[in-house]
């Protein structure tokens, strides 16, 4: 294991917001800021565009660290290595403010950071992150609360932190809260021979856009949802990210792939209503991208059907539960966090 390397474990905040105007609110809305603006919030967290998609419900960004996802009214910005993450939250709301946008939710997540020493403040530890996120969050998100989800792996825990303005509660989310969830996956020690198809060759001339599409196709990315519209990029002289956008929902996969401290993620949205069949499949795909010693799994759902059906998913890949905690939370229903492991390769 290397002393220091590179942060793969990704931050990862929600922003929701509410307005008076509901057709500037349905048409655009938070969508309307301009990109000077964008930079100005992304300069703060210390990263940048390098990529960007958008259809008729969102706008995605791929991030030199991670990625952005810019909705009507509301905001998912998830950045990776030794980024300020939470610095953003003070100039999305001042952005929105001009706009005509009240922020009513706020939800923060992570992972056990591989490098915690390396990280600066804020992001010192998870107490110095939710003291920094109340400071600079209004009064009117008045249920608040902050959490840490344990795992029977000593390096595995999940940090969640989530405020709401009890009013608006209900818009604190892309449609209902009862109907939609969210799946973020952390996958670490990552096949090697898997791994190196997220390098560059040497003397690779090609375009971070060129090669972060053969590097989609190469790996199967491209088949986890195959109906979805793929904006890739490949990092010099190793590393990978991209955005899925498939109607109103997002997807996004981040590889850090050095040895030593190789780390993937994968990110989905969807509903109850969905094929839940099709759920396990999209998990399936992803983790078999990368075949990771270790797995962990954060489920966003009021559905006990959506988390259950995790471990449907991972455990016909060799991967066994080791551990299932979960909490509730005032703004985003049920969170469950699970943790699996491989036998451990030679």
């Amino acid at each position: 294991m290397a002393v220091s390397g590179f942060e793969g474990f990704e931050k990862r905040l929600e922003l929701h917001f509410f307005g008076d105007d509901p057709v500037n609110i349905d048409n655009m809305g938070l969508r309307l800021l301009d990109f000077e603006s964008l930079e100005q919030v992304l300069h703060a967290v210390q990263c940048t565009v390098v990529s960007a998609v958008g259809n008729h419900f969102f706008d995605a960004y791929v991030l030199s660290e991670s990625s952005l996802f810019v909705y009507p009214t509301k905001i998912i910005i998830k950045t990776c290595g030794t980024t300020q993450l939470l610095k953003s939250i003070g100039p999305l709301i001042h952005f929105a403010n001009n706009l005509g946008l009240t922020i009513c939710g706020c939800r923060y997540t992570r992972g056990s950071f591989i490098f915690p020493k390396s990280q600066p403040f804020p992001h010192t530890n998870f107490k110095e992150e939710v003291i920094y996120i109340e400071e600079n969050l209004p009064n009117n998100l008045c249920h608040r609360k902050a959490s840490v989800l344990p795992s029977k792996l000593p390096s595995y825990s999940w940090h969640v932190f989530t405020a709401s303005d009890q009013t608006h509660l209900p818009q604190f989310a892309l449609k209902s809260p009862d109907v939609m969830f969210t799946v973020e996956v952390c996958m670490t020690e990552l096949d090697r021979y898997l791994a190196r198809k997220f390098f560059k060759k040497a003397g690779d001339s090609k375009t971070g856009d060129s090669a972060g599409k053969e590097m989609t196709e190469l790996t199967g990315i491209d088949n986890i949802n195959p109906g979805a519209f793929i904006c890739d990029f490949a990092f010099d002289p190793c590393g990978y990210s991209m955005n899925g956008i498939d109607g109103d929902r997002y997807s996004t996969i981040h590889v850090t792939p050095e040895d030593g401290y190789s780390y993937a993620s994968f990110e989905c949205v969807g509903s109850i209503y969905d094929d839940q069949d099709d759920t396990v499949e999209t998990l399936k795909k992803a983790v078999q991208v990368f075949k990771p010693a270790t797995v962990s799994v954060s489920t966003t759902s009021n559905s006990h059907e959506v988390w259950t059906r995790v471990a449907h998913a991972l455990e016909p890949l060799g991967l066994k539960c080791r551990s299932c905690a979960m909490d509730e939370f005032p703004t985003a229903g049920t969170i469950v966090f699970q943790t699996f492991t491989a036998a451990r390769r030679k």
